[in-house]
């Protein structure tokens, strides 16, 4: 079974944390919403931002990430219902050279609306079949 996955790498930087040099939790979306990003390129679904608002969030938070330090989010798709998404994710990091720990886990979950009605419909058959995932 092949499941869509995608992910961003990057660094924690100042705008990330709080005085303290710890990240703020807004971070960890972004890192999330980036991995997404990079998911949705991947599958070449073009226009989907736009009609795939979120309705559903949330996220344990296990370890502070810090300033300066190394970050990987991953977002996975875990189910496709008629109209929602639901995605699974997870945030890794630490300084460079150790071994990364899990700063955060969650799961969200996306519906896609209608661009003309702005209702929930079904997604694309094309969108589907890059999408689907078995249950």
């Amino acid at each position: 079974m092949r499941v869509p996955a995608g992910t961003h790498r990057g660094r924690v930087e100042w705008i990330d944390t709080d005085a303290a040099g710890i990240h703020h939790n807004t971070a960890i979306a972004r890192y999330v919403e980036s991995a997404e990003a990079a998911l949705i390129r991947g599958l070449g679904l073009d226009g989907y931002f736009p009609v795939a608002p979120r309705v559903r969030y949330e996220v344990d938070f296990e370890a502070p990430l810090r300033f300066g330090d190394e970050v990987a989010a991953t977002v996975r798709v875990e189910r496709l219902g008629r109209s929602s998404l639901t995605f699974g994710f997870e945030v890794w990091g630490g300084p460079a050279g150790t071994p990364p720990v899990r700063a955060a886990r969650g799961r969200y979950v996306t519906v896609h609306l209608d661009p003309a009605g702005g209702t929930a419909s079904p997604w694309p058959d094309a969108w589907r079949a890059v999408l689907d995932v078995a249950e």
